[in-house]
């Protein structure tokens, strides 16, 4: 029977091979009850009405059939539509159009006469095709052509060609829908550009969380939010893998814990992955597959380290084109779906037992050599090879991602699994390293001792090419990991002379390295350079701590504190390009260092410098993408310090809630720094809102929040020291007061203020007198020190009558401190201040920046002159006036107490009811308003 021939339609239909049509090919598959129709997969069927090609493409059990077939007997149905599944002997192409035609016809679309089947199977007549599209093009309602399972003639060019060929000449009368696991031959970029494809990929068809939800829900499973997501992400929205594993649940009697641990390489899962995808690939390609399960991602070259071939990139191109579960991610890296990997190892250990361990390792080495660290230490761990893993990071070197940054949590909790028997120096880094950030420094300089030990003399490193160092391959790399730790030790000690000569160690190691080894100790080096400035700083060494600090961020301010870098930054920044301005390794210790050199500045009384270097920070740690850097931690704490000494305190509250965030983060390493900052500010903020007690409270618990020792730290011990004796000032006990600073000498100018005040509060005016003549001027120090120094020169000289001297002290204070709006060393002076401006207000003029801190409503120069002074109500016993009479003598209560034979305890109590008929808090403002009544 020839193509043009008439037959009968009653005769039973045959192949040109003389073989019944099979009718079940024309069947449109049934929708299982269980099945989630998915609106926003069907408005992009249903998109283009006119649109010629559709494609359906996704790896087995993605769901793709029931997809198109929910549309086509749906209510977004296109028209008239003829199903067929395709078979592999579709191949030939007399075949292949033999049920095409057959598939329109049952489907109730009525062919031609002339449209009769090829009469034989390995060609077909071009003139058949030809009145095939002439008939489709002269139809008013197109017919849609379900070709199902095409990729069982994927491979035929012949068949693509005939049906590009109908299509491209159908004029709009057959829109072709293609379902496919691999990419059809035909020239979809030419409908792609035109404007006449749509396409439903392997992304598309895989289920959204809310997707999965209802599927899950439609086997009848309650599952929470996240044990849906879980679900999801585990089967990358596959929907035979959501299917599957909801009916394996079902048999559970707590489904959600079931699906959180079941074992899918022993499961349905794997039997539907293990049929329909590797056994169906070429056994190179099997291979290649379960090899590569172990991995995260593949490369064509890890591959092949893994399976010893050299085929690796057109096997996965090939299983790429096949939808195989393999996902591209670019620069030649590939993805397996998850599920399918965690069967494929199941089977990998079921059919070569032992043989993991082995991948693992040669992964790790691969990952190594190709600079992919992380992922090279995850598999030596995995191999069990904790000598390798530990190797790997010390010779990286990388040890110090151990100690801190965006990965420490991570590599933390990687060799958390290493046995205490793990023999080596690089294993007794990495312990060493472990301990020292969680504190337990005297466990951690053991292990670090123990590696140290184990390894030959440094003049017989060598180059760290002539084989291994116990567990590492690189002797070099071993001291320069050690030199690291013990400089974190000694920033965690507070121990400059320890962290300079761990910066020697480092330079001698460093200069036994080729040239071409140098590039990845860079990030160590400016970590280690951060700790050594931290160590100086801790102990008030500020010249040295600013010099080496700046080594580090590049840019050596032009302050008091410059100068020549210190022989220490040198060794390590002066002769290897420490770190590129915008280098992201580093960009954390640059952070980190500026916001140290803020500090410093802020301790040096200029709250300008200190204030711009902070927010230097911040704007670098944003671009950087580091929110929570430690060096943003001391960078807002600084921020909160400048805010207090403008009395900015709602300011002050936020930077120090965003500056002890980092801190209070469970893997955060400990700064001795940071730490003593963090309570001296929350110790302020406590006093500055009325609650001395408090503020005592948490100075007495900064010894047990740092692990240095503050007696070290010549600036902690002076900001302690002066805050505790505000304290006491504040709760009217200036001999407790006093006592602070006989028991803790003061080392600079604020402290030496504070001593000063606290005396004169004690009625030790001359004594006061002389420390703060004892302060030379000319010392460098910055506005806010100067305005302290000032005002406490001031009320002293007032207090002992030279009311002429103490304005003009004020005027220059107000001067010093105007540039800053630094109002909190006014609010601290106390009440005398706004009785000496009162006075003289012209003296204020020009100072409206003091309003929020003034004692009543209007600007300072609004003040009236003082009212005479109301005669007291209830006049002085004579005990209370023996009492005031000695307090102008500047005598001590217990002096008063032994002048007048009276117990301590009267003489408070009489000095109590004395207070409260004068209307005064303090003795100096007692003597001064007992002055004004004429009472002395």
């Amino acid at each position: 029977m020839g193509d043009g021939d008439r037959r009968d339609p009653t005769t039973e239909v045959l192949t040109p091979g003389g073989d019944p049509v099979l009718a079940a090919r024309f069947t449109v598959p049934v929708i299982p009850e269980t099945f989630v129709r998915r609106p926003r997969l069907v408005a992009q069927l249903t998109a283009g009405p006119r649109t010629p090609l559709t494609l359906v493409e996704g790896p087995a059990g993605a769901g793709k059939t029931c997809l198109v077939a929910d549309w086509i007997t749906g209510p977004d149905a296109p028209g008239p539509v003829a199903w067929l599944t395709v078979e592999p002997e579709d191949n030939e192409p007399g075949v292949f159009w033999t049920y095409v035609l057959e598939a329109v016809r049952r489907h109730g679309i009525p062919l031609p006469d002339t449209l009769t089947g090829p009469s034989r199977a390995g060609a077909v007549d071009h003139s058949l095709l030809t009145r095939l599209a002439a008939w489709l093009s002269g139809r008013e309602t197109p017919v849609t052509l379900v070709l199902d399972d095409f990729d069982r003639v994927a491979d035929s060019a012949e068949v693509a060609d005939e049906l590009q060929f109908v299509l491209r000449h159908a004029d709009g009368g057959l829109r072709l829908v293609v379902i496919s696991r691999t990419r059809p031959l035909l020239p979809l970029h030419r409908y792609r550009a035109a404007g006449e494809f749509i396409e439903v990929d392997a992304d598309n068809l895989a289920f959204r969380t809310e997707e999965a939800a209802a599927l899950v829900a439609a086997h009848g499973l309650a599952l929470s939010e996240d044990g849906v997501r879980a679900l999801t992400e585990r089967t990358g929205g596959w929907a035979a893998g959501l299917r599957l594993s909801a009916l394996e649940a079902q048999r559970a009697d707590d489904p959600e814990y079931f699906l959180g641990d079941f074992d899918a390489g022993r499961s349905t899962l794997a039997d539907f992955l293990l049929a329909e995808v590797l056994h169906e690939r070429p056994a190179e390609a099997q291979d290649l597959l379960l090899r590569t399960s172990i991995l995260e991602r593949t490369h064509p070259g890890l591959a092949d380290a893994l399976t010893g071939r050299d085929d690796a990139e057109p096997v996965l191109a090939e299983l790429l084109r096949a939808n195989a579960f393999l996902e591209p991610l670019g620069h030649s890296w590939y993805r397996l779906n998850p599920l399918f990997a965690e069967v494929l190892r199941v089977h990998l250990r079921e059919r070569s037992p032992g043989l993991e361990p082995e991948l693992h390792r040669t992964a790790s080495a691969w990952l190594s050599a190709a600079g992919l660290l992380d992922e090279a230490l995850s598999h030596a761990a995995e191999a069990g090879d904790w000598e390798l893993a530990a190797a790997e990071l010390v010779d990286g070197p990388a040890i110090g991602r151990l100690l801190d940054g965006p990965d420490a949590g991570r590599l933390d909790g990687l060799f958390a699994g290493m046995p205490p028997d793990t023999p080596g120096p690089a294993a007794d880094l990495v312990r060493a390293a472990r301990e020292l950030t969680r504190h337990d420094v005297e466990l951690g300089f053991a292990y670090l001792r123990r590696a140290e030990e184990s390894l030959p003399d440094a003049g017989a490193v060598g180059d760290g090419r002539d084989g291994p160092v116990g567990a590492g391959r690189d002797a070099a790399a071993v001291r320069l990991s050690s030199a690291l730790l013990r400089a974190l030790g000694a920033r965690v000690t507070g121990s400059a002379d320890m962290a300079e000569a761990a910066v020697e160690t480092a330079a001698e190691a460093e200069r036994t390295l080729h040239d071409d080894r140098l590039e990845p100790f860079r990030e160590l080096r400016a970590g280690l350079l951060t700790d050594v400035g931290a160590a100086q700083l801790w102990e008030g060494r500020f010249e040295a701590a600013h010099a080496t600090l700046s080594a580090v961020v590049e840019t050596v301010e032009t302050t008091a504190l410059d100068g020549a870098p210190s022989d220490i930054a040198s060794l390590l920044a002066g002769s290897s390009d420490m770190a590129e301005g915008d280098g992201p390794s580093t960009a954390r210790f640059r952070c980190e260092a500026l916001g140290r050199i803020a500090l410093i500045e802020f301790l040096h009384g200029r709250p300008g410098r200190a204030e711009s270097h902070a927010r230097a920070v911040l704007a670098e740690t944003e671009r950087a993408g580091l929110p929570e850097l430690a060096g943003s931690g001391a960078a807002e704490l600084v921020l909160a310090a400048v805010a207090m000494d403008r009395h900015d305190l709602p300011a002050a509250h936020d930077h120090l809630d965003r500056g002890a965030a980092p801190s209070a983060r469970s893997d955060a390493p400990r700064d001795p720094v940071v730490a003593a900052l963090l309570a001296l500010l929350r110790s302020r903020l406590l006093h500055a809102e009325g609650d001395p007690r408090a503020a005592l409270r948490v100075l007495d618990e900064l010894a047990e929040r740092t692990t240095a020792p503050v007696d070290r730290s010549p600036w902690v011990s002076d900001l302690v020291t002066t805050a505790t004796a505000a304290a006491h000032l504040a709760e009217d006990d200036p001999k407790a007061a006093v006592e602070v600073f006989e028991k803790r000498p003061p080392h600079g100018a604020e402290c030496r203020v504070a001593e000063a005040r606290a005396r004169l509060a004690a009625g030790q005016g001359e004594a006061a007198l002389g420390i703060l003549d004892g302060l030379s001027e000319g010392r460098g120090e910055g506005p806010a020190v100067v305005a302290r120094v000032l005002l406490a020169r001031a009320q002293t000289v007032h207090v002992l009558g030279d009311t002429v001297t103490a304005e003009n002290l004020v005027l220059r204070a107000l001067a010093a401190a105007r540039p800053h709006h630094l109002r909190r060393p006014f609010l601290e002076a106390g009440p005398w201040l706004w009785r000496l401006l009162a006075r003289r207000p012209a003296r204020a003029r020009g100072h409206d920046w003091l309003l929020p801190v003034l004692p009543r409503n209007g600007a300072v120069p609004d003040l009236p002159q003082e009212d005479p002074p109301e005669p007291l109500t209830t006049p002085l016993s004579e005990r209370e006036q023996d009492a005031l009479e000695r307090l102008a003598q500047f005598m001590t209560t217990l002096e008063i107490a032994a002048d007048l034979h009276l117990s301590v305890n009267t003489v408070k109590t009489h000095l109590k009811t004395l207070y409260r008929k004068l209307g005064v808090t303090r003795r100096g403002e007692a003597v001064r308003r007992a002055r004004e009544l004429g009472l002395l």
